[in-house]
């Protein structure tokens, strides 16, 4: 399973160093390669992404 990154994304960029296995790419609005994210599992207890997100625009796949 992986997350995507909703329309709610507003471009902000905070995602984009959290991830652990760089899953996140720019764009209009950011995108997650669902065959590269792992959820951070392995690297934290939580997805950074969703964590840091300031819209919740993190949401499961």
């Amino acid at each position: 399973m992986s997350l995507k990154i909703s329309e709610d994304c507003v471009a902000c960029g905070v995602c984009l160093p959290e991830c652990p296995v760089s899953a996140i790419a720019e764009g209009e609005i950011y995108v997650i390669d669902a065959k590269t994210c792992v959820e951070c599992k392995g690297y934290f207890d939580a997805p950074k992404c969703a964590e840091v997100c300031p819209v919740d625009a993190c949401v499961p796949a």
